[in-house]
């Protein structure tokens, strides 16, 4: 996140390190959801609910920084190919983790749920780490 933030303009350190707590904070939430619900008949919700607010922090910077840029040609093409997936995969996360803790379909299955989590990380650091390398090569 801090990587995309940089990518559209925020240069503000002190801006990244609240992007970087967010979505630290935002990890933080969806390990004290697990921890809340292990071996509970009933979901408590809270940690989700939170986690997904801080989550949301870090891209409404970006979007504020966004929509003050001035010339928008001045983004290189790659950056909102990077923003664009990289939020699709961000989402995927909490869907993965509403369908697992609802026991929707195959993800009756805990472990199906957590091979989702590795697959959705694996994808979404490769997908960016490409994207980033491409881009930076362009002339």
């Amino acid at each position: 996140m801090v990587l995309i933030a940089v990518l559209f303009g925020v240069y503000d350190l002190g801006s990244l390190i609240v992007i970087f707590l967010l979505n630290a904070s935002m990890n933080l939430f969806g390990l004290l959801m697990e921890k809340m619900n292990q071996n509970r008949e009933k979901t408590t919700w809270l940690p989700f609910i939170f986690g997904a607010v801080a989550g949301l922090g870090g891209w409404i910077v970006v979007i504020i920084r966004l929509l003050a840029c001035e010339d928008l040609s001045l983004i290189p093409w790659f950056v909102y190919v990077i923003a664009g997936s990289y939020f699709v995969l961000f989402c995927a996360f909490p869907i993965n983790m509403i369908l697992q803790y609802k026991k929707v379909g195959k993800w009756k299955d805990y472990i199906y749920g957590e091979r989702g989590y590795i697959i959705l990380s694996l994808v979404a650091k490769t997908l960016l780490a490409w994207l980033v390398f491409a881009g930076i090569m362009q002339p």
